[in-house]
């Protein structure tokens, strides 16, 4: 099983305001759509209540301690990033992506092979951010840069960071 971890963060580090994501990036979606497609995505609760829904073609995971929290159909309910992955295990993906929130990204960091980060150029106010996170272990490359256009009104840079 490969765990990954993919997520999107302002140059402030704020990955989130009132539970949602702060931006609207129609072609940073579209690289998470890509990259996530056919694999298992695990999210904390507030997280997968950002949408509410099965994100389709992919195993949707949510973690959450409270046992009996109600989740759409086709989502899976867990209590701890090791199980999940043996959810996803038992499912038959070889691929996993945490996809949020702050604390799974971090406990899931140790184990990642590979962490997608786009950078949000813009300081952002919200009220959930994700601390400044130490890649020395990893080789880094830029994936994409996107300018200001029409459908994006801010910048953004996605960077792979693969472990050595």
């Amino acid at each position: 099983m490969s765990l990954s971890i993919i997520f999107a963060r302002s140059s402030n580090h704020c990955i989130g305001h009132q539970g949602k994501v702060p931006w609207v990036l129609p072609d940073e979606y579209q690289h998470f759509d890509q990259t996530t497609a056919d694999t298992a995505i695990i999210m904390g609760r507030r997280t997968y209540e950002d949408h509410c829904c099965e994100i389709p073609g992919r195993l949707n995971i949510v973690i959450s301690r409270q046992p009996n929290y109600p989740t759409a159909s086709g989502v899976l309910l867990t209590d701890s990033l090791t199980s999940a992955i043996s959810l996803a295990t038992a499912h038959h993906y070889r691929q996993c992506f945490v996809i949020g929130g702050s604390n799974l990204i971090v406990a899931a960091l140790g184990q990642a092979t590979d962490v997608f980060e786009t950078i949000v150029d813009a300081q952002i106010g919200g009220d959930t951010y994700v601390p400044v996170l130490n890649f020395a272990a990893f080789n880094s490359s830029r994936i994409l840069e996107h300018a200001i256009d029409q459908d994006h009104k801010l910048a953004f840079l996605i960077l792979h960071h693969q472990r050595r």
